[in-house]
């Protein structure tokens, strides 16, 4: 398992148009992916689950990756956030 923590920065947190893009992008890898903010963590299977999380901008959240192509998910959803969030 690999994880990394990000804060947001996009004014409007984690909202609907990134975390589809988000989702999407998750969607063309084999591992599983989990999204937390402070004690609430969720397998991020579909938009609704991530966005329950709340984060905010300036929030950290944590995204762990399990599974064979953890790791290049990992860098590319990495890059992602820090792309649009």
């Amino acid at each position: 398992m690999v994880s990394f923590e990000y804060t947001i920065k996009d004014e409007h947190g984690i909202h609907a148009r990134p975390a589809t893009d988000l989702f999407k992008l998750t969607k063309t890898y084999e591992s599983v992916v989990k999204v937390a903010k402070g004690e609430k963590e969720v397998q991020f299977k579909g938009v609704m689950g991530v966005m329950s999380l709340g984060a905010k901008q300036g929030d950290t959240v944590k995204f762990s990756f399990e599974g064979p192509d953890e790791e290049a998910e990992m860098a590319a959803v990495k890059e992602f956030v820090e792309a649009n969030l």
